[in-house]
């Protein structure tokens, strides 16, 4: 394998706005004042894409309150159940910015919070981030349907549907490529980032239905589910009053 290329120093967001500052016309006395942020969320027990988005903003150090979408919410039900046309939630508003979709807050959050270290450094590791995280933005259908995330359950021995070994198997092929190459603990190294908060539901999807792993992955998922932030996740979802019948198997 190639050596990797020499860093290319990152712009800041101080030296970005640095540069402008001379061209930049005043705000208007009209322009919104800043606010603290606001990320919209779904279930915590059931709802990866809103997992994904608390551990980004989470990860970036932004200030956020919390805003939890009703369970009884239409819209919110489509989503989890995989029957809405887009995923919209989680949604982060931030300084008149409104972003949903997880990998675009991801890009934007990167933007903002240059030095959180959501991407690696390396040009080479970031496109290989940006590419390991966007085929888990659009990919894995099969898997997302027949293994529901849902962190109060627990299915041992559970079989899985032939549709999604594919999937399985491309995931361990990702982590292990990724924790061989850039020597863990996390899949980028010693840092967690933006691919690991994209890939931690489905670590907790492979130890609901106890996926068989190799050493490596299985480590991988220790090492996520150890995190604090996993830890008050995991704590919130068990508290979760309400239940969603359609994803709660029955064996």
């Amino acid at each position: 394998m190639p050596a990797a290329s020499p860093p290319k120093p990152r712009r800041t967001a101080s030296s970005k706005s640095a540069s402008k500052a001379a061209a930049a016309p005043k705000a208007s006395p009209l322009s919104p004042a800043s606010t603290k942020a606001q990320l919209t969320l779904s279930s915590k027990n059931y709802s990866s894409w809103s997992l994904r988005g608390w551990l980004l903003a989470r990860f970036a150090g932004l200030d956020f309150e919390e805003q939890m979408v009703s369970p009884d919410d239409a819209d919110a039900r489509r989503e989890l159940l995989l029957l809405a046309p887009s995923i919209l939630v989680p949604c982060l508003s931030h300084d008149g910015a409104k972003v949903w979709n997880t990998l675009a807050i991801a890009q934007y959050l990167d933007e903002i919070k240059p030095d959180a270290g959501l991407m690696p450094d390396d040009r080479l590791a970031r496109a290989h981030c940006r590419s390991v995280s966007g085929e888990m933005n659009s990919g894995f259908a099969n898997l997302r349907a027949s293994l529901p995330m849902n962190l109060k359950a627990h299915y041992p021995g559970h079989k899985i549907w032939a549709g999604a070994l594919p999937d399985i198997e491309r995931i361990k092929e990702i982590w292990t490529d990724c924790l061989g190459r850039y020597g863990g603990p996390f899949l980028f190294g010693a840092q967690r980032g933006m691919a690991d908060a994209m890939y931690a539901p489905v670590v907790t999807r492979f130890l609901t239905y106890e996926v068989p792993l190799n050493k490596a992955c299985a480590d991988y998922c220790r090492t996520i589910m150890a995190m604090p932030e996993m830890q008050a996740w995991r704590a919130a979802a068990l508290l979760e009053p309400e239940e969603i019948e359609q994803l709660d198997m029955d064996f």
